[in-house]
């Protein structure tokens, strides 16, 4: 007669509830438009309104964009790999393919609202795109220092 295995738990992690991370996105967004705004409005001389348009609507897209990304890219990698666990490489290229698909997904529609260059305008999305990547990683540390986790025993 065989006994059953057993598995063991594991370790509790804690985990930020569904209110921390509305309070998380919403903080996000609203300090990176009021710094993205006004900065992105004087880099590139176009009015605060123009500039609000393009950060507003370059949030939105980039939400949309980021949950059908992942969706595609855990897809293929469970189709490829079995597995959705990314190593640090598999992250470097997750993030690269995010950041270069979403300014093809942003430059046509920042072009034909600005009616300007595409060269000019990949130059805006580009330090836009920039921005958020350095704003992510300042932000979420502050963040996390501010709000931290609250460890169980």
């Amino acid at each position: 007669m065989t006994t059953p295995t057993t598995q063991s738990a594991a370790p509790l992690v804690p985990a930020r509830s569904r209110m921390d991370r509305l309070r998380h996105v919403l903080l996000f967004e609203l300090l990176a438009l009021s710094i993205a705004i006004p900065a992105g409005s004087s880099l590139f001389g176009l009015h605060e309104s123009t500039m609000g348009f393009i950060g507003i609507g370059s949030a939105i897209t980039a939400m949309l964009w980021n949950y059908l990304y992942n969706l595609v890219f855990d897809r293929v990698m469970t189709h490829l790999y079995c597995t959705t666990h990314k190593t640090l490489r598999i992250r470097l290229v997750h993030t690269l393919l995010f950041e270069a698909g979403l300014q093809v997904v942003l430059l046509p529609g920042i072009a034909l609202y600005t009616h300007a260059p595409l060269l000019q305008t990949f130059s805006l999305s580009l330090s836009l795109a920039l921005f958020y990547l350095v704003y992510a990683f300042v932000f979420n540390m502050a963040y996390d220092r501010v709000f931290p986790l609250a460890h169980k025993a």
